[in-house]
């Protein structure tokens, strides 16, 4: 008789294949202490490390305007967006150790350029209304593409993404009302709005990634359920969601071919340049040394943090709840 196991959840085999297969089929979650296949293990950490990497590079463009905010209620709002990013980067670490790597190997590795974080973070913030796109653009599509994250097969990264999702609408809120405000200002306001959306809405599309049929990571993760839709249908459900708004907004978005498609019930778009995507991936986009340069600075710089830190728990010892030290 084949031996079964029960954990409060759904009966399955002890064959450890079987298991996670089961698990897997049952929509349930798959947790640190669950048997998981290596490549399971290893995608995880490339895309969770790479989520956590882009929120941690993507406070650098917007920290740019922090100085330069044009009144102190934009300043607080963008405070608290950058320190929100700097948020989302520690869940997100704390995540990817639960697969056993520690954060020390995470940042070696961005710092290396072995890991990637987010094309998007490679391109330079010019004027105060880039801060409104990015909120509005960048923002709403990582909305649409993390949501489906908060059913993820693997609880840890699920369980961030459900905090995480909800201080993204707020960026997104306070970047579309930004440029709201831009676009029905002045005329030199309007122009800096619509400069910035015609700069920022081709990389926001290419956030999505490249055609699911150009992907090498989509058939595997989505029989994982570590996503739930691909790369073409997000980047459609964001372009239908942003449309509309535009309208709104008052603004253009730059695509001459942009066109409302009553058979399929979809907006058709242009051809997006995958040789830029390609390019920024590479490391030769406008900012990718730059950013590089700039987090590993602040790295070196915070050593002595660490350090002190480091020393405080040495010398203290770490204490339970009944403040006696833990071996």
């Amino acid at each position: 008789m084949q031996e079964r196991v029960a954990q409060g959840r759904t009966d399955v085999p002890l064959d450890l294949e079987a298991g996670f297969e089961a698990l897997l089929a049952a929509d349930e979650r798959i947790e640190p202490r669950d048997w998981m296949p290596e490549a399971y293990r290893a995608t995880l950490i490339r895309q969770i490390a790479q989520h956590a990497h882009s929120e941690i590079i993507g406070m650098q463009p917007e920290g740019n305007w922090l100085t330069r905010a044009p009144s102190l209620r934009r300043k607080a709002i963008l405070l608290a967006k950058v320190q929100d990013e700097a948020g989302h980067g520690l869940y997100l670490y704390s995540a990817a150790e639960t697969l056993g790597v520690t954060r020390e190997e995470l940042l070696d590795a961005l710092h290396n350029g072995r890991q990637r974080y987010s094309s998007i973070f490679n391109y330079p913030t010019l004027t105060w209304a880039d801060v409104g796109a990015i909120g509005w653009l960048v923002d709403g599509a990582a909305i649409v593409n993390q949501i489906p994250l908060t059913r993820c097969s693997y609880g840890p990264y699920a369980r961030a993404m459900v905090r995480i999702c909800k201080e993204e609408s707020f960026h997104q809120r306070q970047g579309y009302e930004s440029l709201y405000t831009l676009a029905h200002g002045t005329p030199e306001q309007h122009a800096m709005a619509q400069d910035a959306v015609d700069r920022w809405w081709w990389p926001s599309l290419m956030m999505f990634g490249p055609p699911d049929s150009a992907s090498a990571h989509t058939a595997r993760s989505t029989h994982w359920k570590i996503k739930r839709h691909g790369n073409d249908e997000l980047r459609q459900r964001f372009v239908d969601l942003t449309v509309p708004q535009a309208e709104v907004l008052g603004l253009t978005l730059p695509d001459p071919r942009l066109a409302w498609n009553a058979e399929t019930g979809h907006y058709d778009c242009g051809p997006i340049d995958w040789s830029e995507f390609e390019a920024v991936l590479a490391g030769n986009g406008p900012c990718n040394r730059q950013r590089i340069a700039r987090r590993v600075s602040a790295h070196e710089d915070g050593a002595w943090v660490r350090a002190a830190a480091a020393a405080y728990a040495e010398k203290h010892g770490h204490r339970g709840e009944d403040g006696r030290e833990i071996e």
